[in-house]
């Protein structure tokens, strides 16, 4: 389970969403091809996910109940994005698995792997960016 913590529209307070690994599997076509037609999608669904057209559309369903997709005039798309999926998911890990340590988790990431050179420069310039 994905946990995604976004604005309301209108609310400034914080609210926790949960994404369930099939659904975030359907997130993940609807970020890729959107604004896609639903029928669209549950041919998409179908070729990636194996999923039936109406397994498609009962996630559909629940997805736009529960605020992360609209579907307006049959065609679909994100209303929480990728990007704030990935910031929260990631957040999650590192209080998670690392006591909220972000040098503990890069320590672990790096343990058993070399950095590119370009790889350093891009992580360098983020940190530089981070601290200004």
């Amino acid at each position: 389970m994905r946990t995604v913590c976004l604005e309301e529209r209108g609310n400034v307070k914080m609210a926790e969403r949960k994404l369930f690994d099939g659904e975030y599997r359907f997130m993940e076509l609807v970020w890729e091809y959107e604004p896609v037609r639903s029928m669209e999608l549950a041919r998409l669904c179908l070729e990636n996910l194996g999923w039936k057209k109406s397994t498609c559309f009962t996630v559909l369903k629940k997805l736009i109940e529960r605020g992360f997709v609209k579907n307006e005039q049959a065609v679909v798309t994100a209303v929480v994005k990728r990007a704030e999926v990935q910031k929260t998911e990631s957040k999650e890990a590192v209080d998670r698995n690392f006591g909220g340590s972000l040098p503990a988790f890069v320590a672990a990431f790096l343990s058993d792997r070399r950095l590119t050179e370009e790889e350093a420069k891009e992580i360098r310039a983020m940190i530089e960016k981070a601290v200004e």
